[in-house]
């Protein structure tokens, strides 16, 4: 049954149209993720829904008393109300008003809120978001509208929050461009494109699949109609005239095929590797420590980055993934500890937010923005200027004399990201940056690191991204100190799940001493015997020797393979023997990967003997 028809709306801002005789459905208990460019209209569309804004034109049609609830960007509470009151308040009901305090603490548990008494004046941005949507869950709406729910979320709160939008029973649409939650979560995809909404019964996965042969399918019709636009232009040429019906019907297919648009395909944010030379010091961090009002945050933690080090730092909200950074950057200052820079190091710092009149001033054109940091800058391609640059970033034309506070956010952030590559750093700091960006720069972003010459420094919550950028994973333990593991956010995944699955439970462990305890014979006297040691065999010892440099090799051929495979795109052949060379070498790399964490833990055990 259908619950929501959107029907050939139109929209426009001025002389930029949103929407244009777009028009889907949602059936009752689809959840739908909604993506597209930012600035192509995805938040406006949920407004549209919401009945915060209208269509131009067209109609909007819900299922008779359908309750409707709407997470927003940028929540607003009354600064004077607890967190609980701001929770409940709106969502306490005769059935469940015995139960909902109980639920909302719950869930503000779940999302790393504790103070349920504190008021929300003193709430950051991103705690005002987690209340916001805690609330929403609470509802019980028929219809949830998320706007990027997954903004201020760690790894942990993400998973849960998949679990709870997995289900719930009513419907959902939501905007996030987190494609691993949408994989799990959506059963639609809605795509906005140039004016148009797309819709498929797909998850994120299926959606690639399902665009890819649409965008074939509109290519091989375009090629049809040129030829035979070929064929009708050579007839015109003869001096057809039309002295018939049948000659003049010809004539004016002619002109209405002519007039036809070809399909517009999206540019992508293209560069080349912008970076200046790095020299033999790079950053050296040995025992920092910085606390703040007594809390560590950060616990005598040494690390020197290499040349071509993909560093991802992960860890619980407020753990101290950003101080790290500031740390880095001389923003803060360790309370112990020596930072040393090395003198070629050039740092650009992708922020986590941007604050209007402070880092971007609304009046100020993009342009100008841009040419504050450099009016050229040289590429792998060649010398470019800011103007190029901002082509390549989707700003075209006219669009670079316009003013920045007629942006998107997530065009702010696609602006302030091209000024950072514009620096020509050869460390790039990259502080949540999937926050605000849609998915098609994501995919840019992720492929411009890959040729990128210097060090890449990233705290994220989005699992694919670190997946897909990462070769190294710091994460933040709750007592300062950090936890190194190789490989993306998966391979960390799993690690964890593979030392906690070789844990004994307390109650095993207590079976097994008592076991331990009876099994003893000690006999008396000289007679008595000590107890046998642990150590390596001859083999183990061999192979704990070596395994270390057989990942290194593993993971250097892997990455020579991926330089192949971006190389030779048009050699089918040889595109699918890199392939399984590569399926191959990756299950290899994650047995000697398990193997070396057993003998690394063997040999830990040893040494505490």
């Amino acid at each position: 049954m259908n619950i929501l028809t959107v029907d050939k709306i139109t929209k426009a801002y001025g002389e930029r149209k949103i929407f244009d005789n777009a028009s889907f459905y949602l059936q009752e208990g689809e959840k739908a993720g909604i993506i597209g460019i930012n600035g192509t209209g995805k938040s406006t569309l949920l407004k549209i829904i919401a009945g915060i804004e209208s269509p131009d034109t067209g109609e909007i049609t819900v299922a008779n008393n359908l309750t409707v609830k709407y997470l927003p960007q940028t929540p607003v509470f009354e600064d004077g109300d607890t967190i609980l009151q701001a929770v409940v308040r709106d969502n306490k009901t005769e059935e469940n008003q015995w139960t909902v305090e109980s639920d909302a603490k719950t869930m503000l548990t779940k999302l790393g809120i504790y103070d349920f008494d504190e008021t929300c004046g003193t709430l950051s941005g991103g705690q005002k978001k987690r209340l916001a949507l805690v609330s929403v869950l609470l509802s019980g709406a028929d219809l949830l509208l998320l706007d990027e729910p997954t903004n201020h979320l760690d790894s942990q709160m993400s998973a849960w929050l998949e679990e709870q939008l997995k289900s719930y029973k009513g419907s959902i649409i939501m905007i996030t461009h987190d494609r691993y939650f949408l994989d799990c979560v959506s059963d639609r995809i809605i795509e906005i494109d140039k004016g148009n909404i797309y819709s498929y019964k797909e998850n994120y996965s299926g959606f690639l699949e399902l665009k890819t042969a649409r965008e074939a399918s509109e290519d091989a019709s375009e090629r049809k109609r040129q030829s035979i636009l070929r064929v009708e232009l050579e007839w015109v040429k003869r001096g057809a005239r039309a002295r018939s019906t049948k000659q003049k019907a010809r004539l004016e297919r002619y002109e209405d095929m002519k007039n036809q648009s070809a399909p517009v395909r999206d540019e992508k944010v293209e560069i080349g590797s912008l970076s200046s030379r790095l020299g033999r010091t790079t950053i050296e961090l040995e025992n920092i420590t910085k606390s703040f009002d007594g809390k560590v945050v950060i616990n005598n933690f040494s690390y020197n980055f290499l040349k071509d080090d993909r560093i991802g730092i992960i860890g619980s909200n407020g753990c101290g993934k950003s101080t790290l950074l500031k740390i880095i950057m001389g923003i803060y200052n360790q309370d112990a500890g020596n930072v040393v820079i090395g003198p070629t190091v050039k740092i650009g710092y992708f922020a986590q937010e941007i604050v209007m009149n402070v880092d971007m001033n609304p009046n100020q054109r993009l342009i100008d923005y841009i040419r504050d940091e450099a009016e050229y800058v040289n590429t792998s391609e060649g010398k470019i200027s800011a103007a190029r640059l901002l082509e390549k970033f989707l700003f075209k034309g006219e669009d670079q004399y316009g003013l920045i506070g007629k942006l998107s956010g997530g065009e702010r952030r696609r602006l302030n990201l091209c000024r950072v590559l514009m620096s020509a750093p050869n460390v790039l700091i990259l502080d949540e940056p999937t926050n605000d960006l849609d998915i098609a720069t994501l995919n840019v972003l992720e492929d411009y690191l890959d040729t990128f010459d210097g060090i890449v420094i990233v705290v994220s919550h989005d699992r694919y991204f670190l997946d897909r950028v990462v070769r190294r994973i710091f994460a933040f333990k709750p007592d300062g100190t950090l936890m190194q593991s190789e490989g993306g956010y998966t391979d960390y995944e799993n690690r964890i799940k593979y030392k906690e699955e070789q844990t004994p439970t307390k109650q095993n462990a207590s079976d097994k001493a008592d076991k331990d305890t009876n099994s003893k014979n000690w006999k008396q006297g000289a007679d008595q015997k000590v107890e046998k040691k642990l150590k390596f065999t001859y083999k183990e010892q061999i192979e704990y020797q070596s395994i270390e440099g057989e990942i290194s090799n593993l993971e250097e051929r892997l990455e020579t393979i991926e330089k192949e495979i971006t190389a030779n795109t048009n050699d089918f052949v040889k595109l699918q023997k890199l392939y399984e060379e590569k399926e191959e070498l990756t299950e290899t790399l994650a047995n000697k990967m398990d193997r070396w964490m057993y003998l690394e833990e063997l040999a830990e055990k040893i040494n505490n003997q």
